[in-house]
């Protein structure tokens, strides 16, 4: 009995997610709302790719998974060649929705629109850019395909987001309120990773690394 016992193969009772942003895109001088403008990566931003693509050589991936948005879609492939996994792209990984706001700046956002802007900042899970999301509706988009694609793997995952994207999941799943949301940081090419525990009555995520991004610095 104890012989049949050994040679029964351990199964593991928690899941590795590792959570990385996108490389360096450029968005210009000025600080703009770019949510979901297609930019590509810079340079600088594949660079940071490829040594984030290093980092994680050696972690065996179930799946690779990533917005559709050129960004999140190049940085993927370029971490997939380590692999040998193609990225699954999906566009309920995008970044949040600014709607008119895209691609224009703070400070000519709050000239022309004062109030806007001002309700805004006051009310950021709940406020609508006109033709945009709130935090809170963009939150409830990427947890129902976050969670669907964590129950539908067995194995690690790999998720290629935006900052918006990895701050929602990492403030949802640690119980913190989105208009505290912009208090995590999310460099660009860093690497988060979140273990899932799968033995409990109830399900429980553990961070266990956030915006580490030790592998630029070489």
């Amino acid at each position: 009995m104890a012989a049949e016992r050994g040679k029964r193969e351990w199964v593991r009772d928690y899941m590795m997610i590792y959570l990385v942003r996108h490389g360096e895109i450029d968005t210009g001088k000025s600080k703009r709302y770019i949510g979901q403008v297609d930019l590509p990566l810079t340079s600088t931003g594949i660079e940071q790719t490829m040594k984030l693509r290093d980092r994680l050589a050696g972690v065996k991936l179930a799946g690779i998974y990533c917005s559709d948005l050129n960004r999140s879609f190049i940085t993927a492939k370029i971490i997939a060649l380590a692999h040998q996994i193609s990225p699954v792209a999906s566009v309920d990984l995008r970044e949040i929705s600014l709607g008119e706001w895209e691609g224009r700046s703070f400070e000519e956002i709050r000239r022309n629109f004062p109030v806007e802007f001002a309700r805004r900042g006051a009310n950021l899970a709940g406020y609508v850019p006109t033709g945009g999301e709130s935090f809170a509706d963009f939150s409830d988009r990427i947890m129902a395909a976050f969670n669907r694609l964590v129950a539908g793997t067995d194995g690690d995952l790999l998720f290629v987001g935006h900052a918006g994207v990895n701050r929602a999941i990492i403030s949802h799943l640690l119980g913190m309120p989105l208009n505290n949301i912009f208090q995590i940081c999310q460099d660009y090419a860093c690497l988060n990773i979140l273990c899932r525990d799968l033995c409990r009555d109830k399900e429980r995520y553990r961070l266990k690394l956030l915006n580490s991004t030790e592998h630029l610095e070489f």
